[in-house]
């Protein structure tokens, strides 16, 4: 089980471990490519892998309209560390005290007297430190001091996960591509980049209980702000109770069928062989495929027999989607 700490936590230190830093958005491929490596030096060495973070995209404490949606909640996000190998995820706390500590402080501290580094590995465009002055050469040499030793890994481009798609292979994989290919509809894109599902989350609320009435109970999930979020559409995708996994018709939009004039936007979500009360439960809604746009019927009939379609297409995919740990 990954243990999650935080800056702000009593004191904590490791006698010995491998680091790696970044922002880690969406724990696309090329950062899974980053984590491999240092998890092969983990095992090597038999020490705890640690990913450093922050708790807060740095954009929301110096301009938070300009911060950029993200790709992923924490939740999801400590699921899928957990799935590959990741020991400890250690939150830093960025605030504007953060923002100004100098590099050299920002390494002794956090790899040094907390985490007592060996390895660290980074992205060959890492930078650290109050307003990014720290450089990898700056890092090498305080690990030289320090007692360990750094590693920048190549970032990865679309051509060496899939050299066939319509984007330039050479274009760097990133969360700001993918959330970008997620903001358009392009699911299929932004999935292959990540690795793994686009995925949602958030609190399962009491809703006008009409899916029930037709014979599909959904839950209504409610999304949390600053988050990137596909098109209106319906879905198919899964999501985990208790450690199973079960499929999803998942729909996101104002539901034109009843307010043709534009109702508030949700995120509902049938749960293919499940019917348990989830109210105030915190759960992953992972997106596979589009289904279809969102549509007006001409009768609740019609529509439910497009739900019955819906569901047993959603099941199909989900059966399809390649199989992953997360």
């Amino acid at each position: 089980m990954i243990e999650v700490l935080s800056s702000t936590s009593p004191s904590y230190s490791l006698d010995g471990s491998v680091v790696t830093i970044g922002a880690f958005d969406g724990l696309h491929r090329g950062h899974l490519q980053l984590l491999k490596e240092a998890r092969a030096e983990a095992e090597r060495r038999s020490l705890p892998l640690v990913v450093v973070t922050f708790d807060q995209h740095p954009m929301r404490v110096f301009a938070p309209d300009r911060a950029p949606r993200l790709l992923m909640g924490p939740l999801i996000r400590h699921r899928l560390l957990q799935s590959f190998g990741v020991d400890v995820l250690y939150l830093l706390h960025f605030d504007q005290e953060r923002a100004a500590q100098p590099p050299a402080e920002f390494v002794e501290q956090v790899l040094g007297d907390t985490l007592s580094a060996v390895a660290v590995y980074v992205g060959e465009n890492f930078s650290y430190g109050a307003k990014g002055a720290g450089s990898i050469a700056d890092l090498e040499q305080q690990g030289t001091s320090l007692g360990f030793t750094v590693h920048g890994s190549r970032l990865l481009t679309v051509g060496e996960v899939d050299d066939s798609t319509p984007l330039e292979a050479s274009t760097v994989v990133s969360a700001t591509l993918i959330r970008s290919l997620v903001q358009e509809g392009r699911l299929d894109l932004a999935n292959l980049l990540l690795g793994h599902p686009f995925g949602l989350e958030g609190v399962v609320v009491s809703g006008d209980r009409r899916g029930r009435t037709l014979g599909f109970p959904t839950a209504n999930v409610s999304l949390g702000d600053g988050f990137v979020r596909p098109p209106d559409a319906v879905y198919a995708g899964y999501t985990y109770l208790s450690e199973q996994r079960y499929p999803l018709a998942i729909s996101l939009g104002t539901r034109p069928m009843y307010y043709p004039d534009g109702g508030a936007r949700l995120l509902e979500v049938f749960i293919v062989g499940a019917d348990e009360d989830l109210y105030g439960r915190e759960i992953p809604v992972l997106f596979v495929a589009k289904l279809r746009d969102q549509q007006v019927f001409d009768s609740e009939a019609v529509f439910r027999q497009q739900m019955e379609r819906d569901v047993q297409d959603a099941v199909a995919a989900v059966e399809a989607w390649p199989s992953c740990s997360f």
